[in-house]
């Protein structure tokens, strides 16, 4: 067997584990979110927790939309709107 193949495998494994370690912890994520679920079916405040989480997940998917999607602005123009400031603050007409 040659040092390619050996890698090779070295890589399929390497693979492999990381997805049974991924799926590893998927199916426990999802274990401990059904435990946890349970216990909130039995409180008597449901209905404001259930808004409350509802509020949350809005304001999160806003937070990951805007990381995201939003463009920075370009660094010479925000440069020039500082330049732009500064002389309108010290009275000068350059």
């Amino acid at each position: 067997m040659t040092d390619a193949t050996r890698r090779g495998r070295g890589r399929e494994e390497r693979a492999v584990l990381l997805a049974a370690g991924l799926a590893d912890l998927a199916v426990s994520t999802i274990g401990s979110a059904v435990g946890g679920l349970r216990g909130l079916l039995g409180r008597s405040d449901t209905a404001d927790l259930v808004r409350d989480l509802e509020g949350d997940l809005t304001a999160r998917g806003r937070l990951a939309l805007d990381r995201y999607t939003r463009v920075p602005p370009a660094h010479l123009e925000v440069l020039a709107q500082h330049v732009q400031a500064r002389r309108t603050a010290d009275g000068g007409d350059d």
